[in-house]
């Protein structure tokens, strides 16, 4: 456990330092528009483009700030709520972001691909460098943070990561409807990344990247529905308990994440109805499913915290170590 400790702890170093460049570049995208040196991203508005670039500074500080909380003492002492968040959070967009990337390099959409699907606001006209260290923060991030944060984890809460002893008991007590609605709308992603034109007012507006976000998605809201059914269900299973954690903690992450982020951003462009973009959904379609992807992601993270609570009994809202915050 030492070595994989060090390990963690190196990941969690490289985490942060991956996101410096993204955020330099989002940074210098600010101060150059505010200037009139840059040009504003194509079909934004000058006000759209600094409001949009500028919750992008704050999520890679915040990235940042992970990383280093996944390693320094202080981390430890941080409320565990909040570092759940935004470790919740950060590994759901990120787990889309690899796939996303790898997939789009191999069908040689590029970064045009990228910012048709509207899934982090970059311009198409950006220089090639740029497009590149933006790819590279985010794998870079993401497999630092895959590694560092099971170490970290096991460092604050061992017994979060092992499978309760009464064989054949519900591991995480809670309704059935998340992982029910986390499977309709996996479905539903499913059938428009193979092609579906059900609930497409564009069809014209699907370029490849758009179906590889739209597949990702769709199987990470699968394997949410899947593991969050398993452990809820009194049946018991084969598959390693800290594997139906992972797949229920990215799964539920990116739902969450992703549909949070393109939720007003698809009734941004239905209202403002902004110059060269166009979402390939129906708007009210394609609001009601990021609205029940937000609420199921939310739900199936409840129930993975309540199934921990349970495991731990009473005593563990009462009594806590000194100096250890829960």
């Amino acid at each position: 456990m030492e070595r994989w400790d060090r390990i963690g702890r190196t990941a969690a170093y490289g985490a942060a330092a991956a996101l410096v460049p993204y955020l330099v570049i989002k940074v210098t995208w600010v101060v150059g528009s505010l200037l009139g040196l840059l040009p504003v991203g194509r079909g934004f508005s000058r006000g759209g483009w600094l409001v949009l670039n500028t919750v992008t500074i704050g999520m890679a500080a915040a990235g940042i700030t992970l990383g280093l909380a996944l390693v320094r003492p202080w981390g430890m002492r941080i409320p565990g709520r909040l570092v759940g968040l935004l470790a919740w959070v950060g590994s759901g967009f990120l787990v889309s972001i690899l796939p996303f990337v790898v997939l789009t390099v191999l069908v040689s959409a590029g970064t045009a691909s990228a910012g048709s699907a509207g899934s982090s606001g970059h311009d198409a006209g950006m220089p090639g460098w740029e497009a590149v260290l933006l790819q590279c923060s985010f794998v870079g991030t993401g497999i630092g943070l895959a590694v560092a944060l099971p170490a970290y984890l096991w460092r604050r809460w061992p017994h979060a990561l092992r499978r309760p002893e009464r064989p054949g008991a519900r591991t995480a007590p809670g309704p059935l409807w998340p992982a029910v609605a986390a499977a309709v709308t996996g479905l539903a992603w499913l059938y428009w990344a193979a092609g579906g034109t059900l609930g497409i007012t564009h069809r014209d507006e699907r370029p490849a990247g758009w179906h590889i976000l739209v597949g990702v998605s769709a199987c990470w809201a699968l394997a949410a529905s899947a593991a969050a059914a398993a452990l809820v269900l009194p049946r018991p299973t084969r598959l390693p308990y800290p594997l139906l954690l992972a797949l229920t903690w990215l799964g539920s992450g990116s739902m969450f994440a992703w549909s949070g982020w393109r939720l007003p951003a698809t009734v941004y462009v239905a209202l403002a109805h902004p110059s060269d973009v166009v979402y390939p959904e129906n708007v009210v379609v394609a609001v009601t499913l990021h609205a029940t992807a937000v609420l199921t992601g939310a739900g199936i993270i409840r129930t993975l915290v309540r199934g921990d609570r349970a495991r731990r009994g009473p005593s563990a809202t009462v009594r806590r170590p000194a100096g250890r915050p829960a």
